[in-house]
C-alpha cells in the first residue's frame, strides 16, 4: 500500500486501427526492448493472415479468440488455519482479457521455427476454434477450479 494514498489506473490508449483497448494492450504485451512499430507489425500481418484463412474479418479473428480464451473462474490461494486451500474465484472481465493475452502471447513465443507472426496467427486460429495450448490452459484452469470446488466456502 502506497504511502501518499491511491494510485490512479492508467487508461491504455486504443490502437490506431481497430479503436480497441484490449488490441492496443496485445501489442503492448506482445512488444519486446520498446520496438512497438515492429510488434504491431507482426499482430496485424498475424490477424490479416488468420482472417483470410478463416474467410472473416481480422477483427472478429481477435475477439472470438480473446474470448474463448478467457477464462471464467481460476483458484487463488488461501491460507487458513496453518493451511493453504486452493479457492475457486470467478474471473473479473478485465483479468479474464489480460489472461487471455498473456497465454496466447506466451504459446506463440513458444513454438519455433518459424516467425513470429506465423506463430502468432496460429495461435489465435487454434484460439479462434477453440483448439490449441492456451485453450488447453483455459481447461485446466476450470479444471482446476472444479476439483477445489469444497473449498468455495473459504471465499472472501
Amino acid at each position: 500500500m502506497p504511502r501518499k494514498g491511491h494510485i490512479k489506473k492508467r487508461e491504455t490508449p486504443p490502437d490506431f486501427r481497430f479503436g480497441d483497448v484490449a488490441a492496443a494492450r496485445f501489442i503492448s504485451s506482445l512488444m519486446k526492448a520498446g520496438k512497438r512499430s515492429v510488434a504491431e507489425r507482426i499482430f496485424y500481418k498475424a490477424l490479416d493472415t488468420a482472417a483470410e484463412k478463416l474467410n472473416t474479418e481480422p477483427f472478429e479473428v481477435f475477439q472470438k479468440a480473446m474470448s474463448n480464451v478467457a477464462p471464467q473462474i481460476e483458484v487463488r490461494p488461501r491460507r487458513v488455519g496453518g493451511a493453504t486451500y486452493q479457492v475457486p474465484v470467478e474471473v473479473k472481465p478485465e483479468r479474464g482479457v489480460q489472461l487471455s493475452i498473456r497465454w496466447i502471447v506466451s504459446f506463440a513465443r513458444a513454438k519455433k521455427g518459424m516467425p513470429m507472426w506465423q506463430r502468432l496467427m496460429h495461435e489465435l486460429m487454434d484460439a479462434y476454434n477453440n483448439t490449441g495450448s492456451s485453450m488447453k490452459r483455459r481447461e485446466d484452469t476450470h479444471r482446476m477450479a472444479e476439483a477445489n470446488r469444497a473449498f468455495a466456502h473459504y471465499r472472501w
